[in-house]
C-alpha cells in the first residue's frame, strides 16, 4: 500500500507542475487582454488529463520496481564455477569472478549454482537443482530477506 501511495504522490507532484504552468500561461494571456475560448481550456485540459494517464502508465511501473542494491541484488543470482568448490573457490556471477563457498559440499568445475548468502566479498551458493536453501551458508553470513520488507 505504501508503494502504491508514493507513487500517485509523484505523479500528482509532476502533473501540479504542468497544471501550474498552464495556469500561469492563461492568467498571463488574460492579464495581455488575449481571450481564450472555453473550447480551448477544455481541449487542454482533455490533453493534460491524457497525458497524466500516459505518465501514470509510464512511470508507475518504474516506481513501483522492487529497488534492490548491494548484497540483497546478489542473493538468487545465477552464476557458473570456474575453479572447484571444495568447499570453497572461484565463481562467475553477471560477468564478474566472486570467492565462493560450497553450502553443500563438493561443486565442481562449469556447473551452475545460485548465490544463497554472502560475508563480505565471499559469496555462498548451492547447486542451481539443489533444494538447499543455504541452511550451510555459515554463522556469519548474511542472510538478506528478497521480499522487500524489513
Amino acid at each position: 500500500m505504501k508503494r502504491s501511495i508514493r507513487t500517485s504522490l509523484t505523479i500528482l507532484v509532476v502533473l501540479l507542475d504542468e497544471i501550474i504552468l498552464v495556469a500561469i500561461v492563461l492568467f498571463v494571456l488574460w492579464k495581455l487582454g488575449i481571450h481564450v475560448p472555453l473550447g480551448v481550456v477544455i481541449a487542454l485540459v482533455v490533453v493534460l488529463a491524457a497525458f497524466s494517464l500516459i505518465l501514470y502508465k509510464r512511470i508507475a511501473p518504474v516506481l513501483n520496481k522492487k529497488q534492490v542494491t548491494g548484497g540483497e541484488g546478489m542473493l538468487g543470482l545465477e552464476g557458473k564455477v570456474v575453479t572447484p568448490l571444495t568447499p570453497e573457490g572461484v565463481i562467475k556471477v553477471c560477468g564478474e569472478r566472486w570467492k565462493a563457498s560450497s553450502t553443500g559440499g563438493s561443486i565442481s568445475a562449469d556447473e551452475e549454482v545460485v548465490v544463497v548468502g554472502l560475508e563480505g566479498l565471499k559469496l555462498f551458493v548451492r547447486h542451481k537443482n539443489s533444494s538447499d536453501q543455504g541452511e550451510g551458508a555459515g554463522k556469519n553470513a548474511k542472510s538478506v530477506s528478497t521480499t522487500g520488507e524489513n
